[in-house]
Parts: C-alpha cells; structure tokens; sequence
C-alpha cells in the first residue's frame, strides 16, 4: 500500500509540472518536429536533435528534455510514413516496416497499414513507459551502491556493446569508439588544468563542442548522402479516406499476439547499451516469420510484418531512457544528447536522479503519456499533410536544413569557429559514410569518455594504483567478465565469417 500511495504521489507531481502550459507546448513541439523528420527520408533524428539542441540551452531543464524526448520518440511514428507510401524509410528503425508496408499499399491497403502502425506504436510506447515507471526507481536504488569501478565497467561494456551492435564490423566500432574518447579528451585536464592536444589553437581549451560534434557527424552527412536519392515526382498522392484505413477483424486477430511480442523485445533490447530501435525492429520481424504459419506471406503485404516491428522500435524508445537517466550510460547517440542536455543545465544523471530532481523525472515520464496520446491524434489526421510536404522540392528543403545547423551551432557560444568545426566535422562524417565506418560509436565515446577518466582515476585513487581493484569488486568482475565474452564472441563471429568466405571462393584446378 506504501508503494502504492508514494507511486500515486510521484504520478500527480508528474502531471502537475508535464501539463504546464509550457511544457505542453515543448511537448507538442517536440512531437510534431518528430513527425515531420521522421516522414522525410534521409534527416533522421539525429540531425533533428543536433539542429535543435542549441535551442535546448535557452530552456529549463524539463522543458528542453520534454522537447528533445518529443522529437526521439515522434520520428519512431512518423518514420513509417514514408516507408509505407514510398518504400523509402524515413528512419532506420522503420525499414523492416517498408518490407511489408509498401506492398500492402500497393494493394490499396494502405490507409490500414498506416493506422495499424500508429496503434502498435502506440501500445508499444505505452507498455514502455509503464516498465519505466515501474523498474526505474528500483534500479536507481540499487544504484546508489555502486562505486567508481563498478561505473568504469559498465562504461566500457556500453561502449564494446556498442562497437558490436554497429553497422559495421566490430573492429571499425571499436576504433570510432577509440576516436571519439580521443575527441573528449581534447582540451584542458580536468584534474591538472594542463591544455591536451589543443595544437595552441585557443577555442578548443574548452574542448569540441558536443553540438558541433553532433550536428557535423550526423546532420551534415545525412543531407549531403540524401541529394537525388529521392525526387518529389516519385511520391504518389492517392487520396486516403477514413473508410479505407479501417482494418478487417482479420487484420486485428493478426496483429494483436505480434504488437505484445514486439513490445517485450523492444522492452529488452532498449535498454541494452548498443541495440536501440532498429535492432528491435528487425528482430521483431524476424521471430513474427518464424513464428507464422506461412512464412511466404511476410514480404507481400502481411500485417503482422508492420505490427510487431512498430511496436518494437517504439518500445525501446521509452526503455532506452533508464540506463540513460538512471546510471548516466547511454545506450545509443541520442541518448548521449539527451544526457549531453542534461549535463549542460548542471544535472548529473545517475541513481540519485530521481531523488535529486524528482520533478524533473516524473514530469519527463508523465510526458510521455501525453507526447504518445497526441501523436496518436496527430498521425492519422496529417497523414495528407506529410504525403504533400513529401512532394517540396528537395533543392530547396537541404540547403535550408545547413542553414539552420550553422546559425543553430553559433548561437551557442556566438563563435564561428565553432562553425568551422561543423564544417570539418561534416567533412569527417562524409568521409566515414564512405568507408562505411559508424557514427554513434564515436558520439558515445565522446561522451562517456570523460566520464570513464574521472571513475578510472577515482579508483586508482581509492586503491592507491591497484589496477585489480576493477576485479576484486564482485560487481566489476562480473561487468568486465561479459565484457570479454562479447569481445570474444565478436572475434570468433569475425573469424568465422573469414573462413566461410574463404571456404566459399572456387578453388583453383
């Protein structure tokens, strides 16, 4: 009854400050960016949250999390919208959704795919938010005891599960979590004040700026790779009614057991460091083809294809935010924009978090509820909207898109070096676009890079330079024992998909 009652009281403190008149409307700005970013191939949240995170300064600190949560989980809606209509993925996580998505509209099934995809989003949000009420306070309590070894190998494990979970072989993870560490330790020492690899340039005394960093990795590359792979005469306007996006019982006897499915692997794999969305989309496709009784449908328009996924990536996006706020680990890169926010409004994430802001916490969460509850109004109606936005040419909508990344970036500090580091950064993103090298293993080890060298010292200190105090903690041993195991199951994965390439390849007579 106690629980009860104190979870009765967090809930209304929530609501008390997430209804605020200008909370709502960072709520419903942040949604709505999202919509929009996610129906437009080739942005991304990721440059939508590096365009907006300037604005995030200038903001209280629930305000400017309630706003950059918004666009996290609304391009999860609007993602799907162009995968449906133009086979064309608005987000990576909705590219499992094109597979069957697309040919349900090419039978004229669209109108149902896009609302069943906004009703799995929806529930699969929901069920998220629910686990991250219920286990949140719980894992910050245990928390609290965890010293700077324990911390230190959990950082490594979110960065090695990082590198293994990339796009992209282990060892190309590996090396852009190097370099991102690298990154953060340019400036002044935290410890010695002694300037680090500065090359005498005077601006970088205060380090690289997380939103330069962000914007030119990731805004500047994805509209320089999004140039002519779409042409507005491409998008078909079919007209669709109310009538035709309402499913048959068929379709919602289908789609009910996939949406839970979904929900409990996005659930899972949010919250490990490394996965995010898409990882639970796809797997969430692929056990609802495992699982069907005939398989051959997936592919041609089977709902239970667009169900299940929807519901995953959507379920990971709200559980992402618990090892996020509750050990201050990111899982993913925007989550390290969520925490890099957070850090530059004075707050620390971690196990005191809750106890420490409480109203900023229930607030974010009570959130949510109503960020998840307007996209569901939101979506259906403006579906005519996002199909005619689709057709703007996109001469004009990229270049506006730079624009705003370069005044958004000097707005910060009014420094146009800051400027040309986008600049150099874009370059240095395009670059790794090319050789296929990851993006997000690099911001996270910028980010928890120097959190990894002030937990390192802080036990080296503690043990007067013992390096085996990271393993005579119970706790830590375990944390860098399945370390290992992932490092080794990524090399022998390597070694293994060598030799079958090699065992493949004709041999001479």
């Amino acid at each position: 009854m106690d629980i009860l009652s104190e979870l009765t009281g967090h809930i209304g403190l929530g609501l008390q400050t997430a209804v605020s008149v200008n909370n709502l409307f960072y709520c419903l700005l942040g949604v709505t960016v999202g919509m929009l970013v996610g129906v437009l191939p080739g942005i991304g949240a990721m440059a939508a949250l590096s365009l907006l995170f300037p604005m995030s300064f200038y903001l209280d600190p629930t305000g400017a999390l309630i706003m950059l949560s918004g666009i996290w989980y609304g391009t999860a809606y609007g993602g799907s919208t162009a995968a449906i209509l133009l086979n064309v993925p608005g987000t990576p996580a909705s590219a499992v959704t094109s597979l069957d998505g697309y040919p349900m509209a090419q039978q004229g099934r669209a109108g149902i795919a896009l609302l069943m995809t906004t009703v799995a989003s929806f529930i699969g949000g929901s069920i998220g938010i629910v686990l991250m009420m219920m286990f949140s306070p719980a894992i910050a309590h245990y928390a609290i005891d965890f010293g700077s070894p324990e911390y230190f190998s959990l950082m490594i494990l979110g960065l090695v599960a990082a590198s293994t979970m990339a796009n992209a072989s282990f060892a190309k993870g590996l090396a852009m979590v190097a370099l991102g560490i690298l990154l953060g330790c340019i400036g002044s020492d935290p410890a010695t004040g002694i300037r680090r690899m500065t090359f005498n340039i005077l601006p970088l005394a205060d380090g690289v700026q997380i939103v330069a960093l962000a914007m030119g990795l990731f805004g500047v590359p994805e509209v320089v790779y999004s140039i002519g792979k779409l042409r507005p005469e491409d998008v078909r306007t079919n007209k669709i009614t109310f009538r035709s996006m309402v499913p048959t019982r068929d379709d919602w006897r289908r789609s009910w057991f996939p949406i839970l499915r979904g929900t409990g692997l996005g659930a899972f794999f949010g919250v490990l460091p490394g996965t995010g969305p898409a990882i639970a989309s796809f797997v969430g496709y692929a056990l609802e083809k495992r699982l069907a009784k005939d398989p051959s449908r997936f592919g041609k328009g089977a709902i239970e294809g667009i169900a299940s996924p929807e519901a995953a990536n959507n379920a990971a996006d709200q559980t992402a935010f618990i090892p996020t706020l509750m050990l201050g680990i990111p899982g993913s890169a925007a989550m390290a924009i969520m925490i890099g926010a957070l850090m530059i409004q004075g707050i620390s994430p971690g196990p005191n978090f809750i106890t420490a802001q409480p109203a900023l916490f229930w607030g974010l969460v009570m959130s949510f509820w109503i960020g998840n509850l307007l996209l569901l109004l939101l979506n259906i109606p403006l579906i005519g909207i996002w199909v005619r936005l689709l057709q703007v040419p996109f001469h004009f909508l990229y270049p506006a898109i730079v624009l705003f990344v370069c005044i958004g970036v000097y707005s910060v500090s009014s420094s146009s070096f800051d400027v040309w580091m986008v600049v150099a950064l874009g370059a240095l993103g395009i670059v790794m676009r090319m050789v296929n090298l990851p993006a997000a293993p690099l911001l996270l080890g910028f980010v928890l890079g120097p959190m990894m060298e002030e937990h390192f010292r802080r036990a080296l200190m503690f043990s007067r330079g013992d390096l085996t105090t990271f393993f005579t903690s119970p706790l830590s041993c375990v944390i860098m024992i399945i370390t290992g195991v992932i490092v080794l199951w990524s090399l022998f994965g390597h070694w293994r998909s060598r030799m079958r390439r090699r065992m493949a390849q004709p041999t001479e007579a």
